[in-house]
């Protein structure tokens, strides 16, 4: 079913776990139209943080700020974990936390 059998165990965890949408950077190896025929989506890192902005973005700037407290060694901004998150791909998410009215918790 997969291109990679390898990732069999992702699917069985969402399936097992009730998981609607399975978050991977390997879009490849799961195929969006084999997945919907388990009620499973797939997206990437930078669509889910897209999606649940529109859900709460207050959440995800409590989650922001979360993460940053956290790192103490060296000390750490949202603006500093913002960054990271944008070399990792996380483009228009990180585009949308700087717009204006993203701008809210940062």
């Amino acid at each position: 079913m997969l291109p990679d059998n390898d990732d069999r165990h992702v699917i069985a965890a969402a399936m097992r776990s009730g998981a609607q949408v399975i978050v991977t950077s390997n879009l490849r190896d799961f195929p969006a139209d084999q997945l919907r025929r388990l009620n499973l989506e797939v997206k990437t890192p930078d669509e889910f943080i897209l999606d649940q902005l529109g859900i709460d973005d207050r959440e995800v700037w409590a989650c922001l700020q979360q993460i940053a407290d956290s790192r103490t060694a060296p000390p750490e901004t949202i603006q500093d974990v913002m960054k990271q998150l944008e070399r990792a791909g996380l483009i228009r998410s990180v585009a949308q936390l700087r717009t204006p009215d993203g701008q809210q918790g940062g």
